[in-house]
Parts: C-alpha cells; structure tokens; sequence
C-alpha cells in the first residue's frame, strides 16, 4: 500500500511541475505596481516609491530625494489621493506597453484623472514610465 501511494505522489509531483506556469496578467501586475506606489507615497516612504520608477525616470531624477519632491510638487493628487480608483487600460505591443486611467478624488475635494505609462523592462517586471494628470476630467478612454 505504501509503494503504490509513493508511485501515485510521484506521479502527481510530475504532472505538477511539467505543466506550463500561468503567465502573470499584465494589467493586473501593473494595477499592483501602482497601488504600491501609491501606498508607499502616503507613508512618506522615498525608497519604496522610487523603486517602481522606469530608467528613464530615475535618469531624469537620479536619487530618491529629487524624486520626492518632485511628485509632492507636481503630482499632489498622485502623491497623498484622498480616493482613488482605476478606470480603463489599454495594453500595447503585446504588453510591452500599459496605459491605466486612475480617476482620483483629491484630499482638497478636487477630482483628478491620472494616465499611467507602464513599460515592461528586460526582466519581465514592469515599472511606471510616466504620469499625466488632468483635473476635472470624466472617464472618457485612453
């Protein structure tokens, strides 16, 4: 009885680890990567903030410090949002490319739609390449 409880989880243990792994949504992944951003702007957390920031970003603002306080200065819906919630995307290139809409109820009463650029980087993770924000804005598509 044993053996054959042995040959049947080893036969099981194959037929898992043969099968394909579910590839990750890319627009999922990505809603991830900006709440946590999100989040770690409203703990005032620099390191983490800055870590989901794209090459190009980090070359326009080379350290963490520079980087904070631009988005304090000029993306305060983005940086402290009262609510938020995502709105539509838009996947390009097969997914080297995702827009998201963030419709933002700002702590002031204001109302913000922020466009996401995600670029998906030679590792396969995907980092924010950009944001647009426009006040007073409806959903209207990206």
């Amino acid at each position: 009885m044993r053996a054959l409880s042995a040959v049947l989880l080893l036969c099981a243990a194959f037929v898992i680890s043969s099968m394909p792994a579910r590839a990750e949504d890319p627009l999922e992944t990505t809603r991830h990567v900006i709440e946590d951003q999100i989040t770690a702007f409203l703990k005032d957390d620099a390191d983490t903030a800055y870590s989901f920031a794209a090459p190009g970003i980090k070359a326009m603002y080379p350290d963490k410090t520079t980087f904070f306080a631009m988005v304090k200065k000029s993306y305060e819906p983005v940086y402290h949002p009262g609510n938020y919630a995502f709105g539509r995307s838009r996947s390009i290139a097969g997914g080297a490319t995702i827009y998201h809409e963030v419709l933002i109820s700002g702590r002031d009463g204001k109302d913000w739609t922020a466009i996401y650029q995600m670029t998906r980087q030679p590792d396969g993770s995907y980092k924010i390449n950009g944001v647009q924000i426009m006040p007073n804005t409806d959903s209207k598509g990206i």
